[in-house]
């Protein structure tokens, strides 16, 4: 999936992160929460993104962009789960909708 700008081709970041087709890959809500860690140190996890997607890849580009760490961790009753350091709730809506991951109404955002 290239763009061609002005003599240039830009190579979308994640053409390669999914798997399956272009359309319709992300079926299900995305909740995004923010939870309490000790004093002052929060933790925002991403839960219902679709396993098409390769999370680590979204998760290194997020790691990058907002400047925190991050992974992908297994949870019993909601899969694979991105958690990033810090409130990072807006940044990651802007992120996933920027990027065309996922549309905007697809997005719960939870927390304080």
């Amino acid at each position: 999936m290239h763009f061609i700008h002005q003599k240039a081709t830009f190579h979308h970041p994640f053409a390669d992160a999914a798997r399956g087709t272009d359309e319709g890959v992300q079926d299900g809500l995305v909740h995004i929460r923010i939870q309490q860690r000790n004093g002052r140190k929060t933790l925002t996890t991403v839960q219902g993104l679709s396993s098409d997607y390769d999370l680590k890849k979204i998760v290194r580009a997020c790691k990058k962009e907002f400047a925190c760490n991050g992974t992908v961790v297994e949870h019993p009753e909601y899969g694979e789960v991105l958690q990033l350091q810090g409130d990072q709730r807006e940044n990651i809506c802007q992120f996933l909708t920027r990027v065309g991951l996922v549309k905007a109404e697809q997005i719960k955002v939870h927390g304080f």
